[in-house]
């Protein structure tokens, strides 16, 4: 069995879905292996995301389990026997592996919902948006640090104007609109910037504006990427210590529920883009 040195959020994701599965049939790792000819320690590579898992396995695994959700094996599967490289591998060894696991992520979201309190959204930023962001981290990075998360943070809003895109709403308070993380013109581009996207037909923005009653959601922001059935959702948010990915039941649904209450606090669609056009002619 050959181990993975530094296994991809994706890929850990699948191991911990077959650990609940087997959990939920009330089977140890030991018990498994041995309907496998396999050993526990291997199933906890496994389980861990360590080591692959081929299609056959699970659905062996599945069947073992008296799994029937047939979508949930499928797209189980589907996780195991993606070999596909693309681009955000080319960064492997360059970014912190959060750079990359956010850029998969996206890349096979069946929906993104995302909501902006801190600053635009990754996907809606402009080049010098997203420059000034990364170089006011202190200690100041180099620019051979600075310029692979510009160019990197650029290259996933790829999945925005792909034919196949996935349905893209975000929700911006206005603070992330009026503040300005360089000079008016790089402002005044990020909101031009905003209201071209928002003109396609599978995004979606809407604007929190100051004067509503009853927000209180200044540490709301996040990112909810929709799997390929539900209980393979994901939620990233930012902490003070890097990325973190969630994907419990329970957590999911409070992020649901969270990312519903504070789009009821916006504005529609159309309100938001002319209060977007209004606030971008102050500057």
């Amino acid at each position: 069995m050959t181990l993975r040195s530094q296994p991809t959020a994706r890929q850990v994701r699948l191991g911990a879905e077959l650990r609940k599965l087997r959990d939920a049939a009330g089977m140890t790792a030991r018990e498994v292996a041995g309907l496998l000819g396999s050993n526990s320690a291997q199933m906890s590579q496994m389980e861990a995301g360590n080591a692959g898992a081929s299609e056959e396995r699970v659905r062996r695994l599945a069947a073992h389990y008296a799994c029937t959700d047939t979508e949930l094996i499928d797209a189980l599967v589907e996780i195991a026997t993606d070999r596909t490289r693309e681009w955000w591998e080319e960064y492997r060894g360059v970014l912190p592996p959060a750079f990359l696991d956010l850029a998969e992520l996206e890349h096979h979201a069946t929906f993104i919902q995302v909501i902006g309190t801190a600053h635009v959204p990754g996907l809606l930023q402009t080049e010098e948006y997203a420059r000034a962001v990364f170089a006011y981290w202190r200690p100041e990075l180099p620019a051979s640090e600075l310029q692979p998360r510009v160019d990197h943070r650029m290259r996933r809003r790829a999945v925005l104007a792909r034919e196949d895109a996935a349905p893209y709403s975000a929700v911006l308070h206005e603070s992330v609109l009026r503040t300005r993380v360089a000079d008016r013109r790089v402002a005044r581009a990020q909101l031009d910037e905003i209201l071209k996207e928002s003109e396609r037909p599978h995004v979606t923005v809407r604007v929190i504006p100051f004067d509503v009653d009853g927000f209180a959601g200044a540490s709301s922001s996040l990112v909810y990427a929709g799997g390929r059935v539900p209980v393979l959702d994901t939620v990233q948010r930012d902490t003070p210590y890097g990325s973190a990915f969630l994907d419990a039941a329970a957590q999911l649904q409070s992020m649901r529920t969270l990312f519903r209450k504070v789009e009821s606090a916006s504005l529609d669609p159309a309100q938001s883009r002319d209060y977007i056009h209004g606030l971008a002619k102050e500057l």
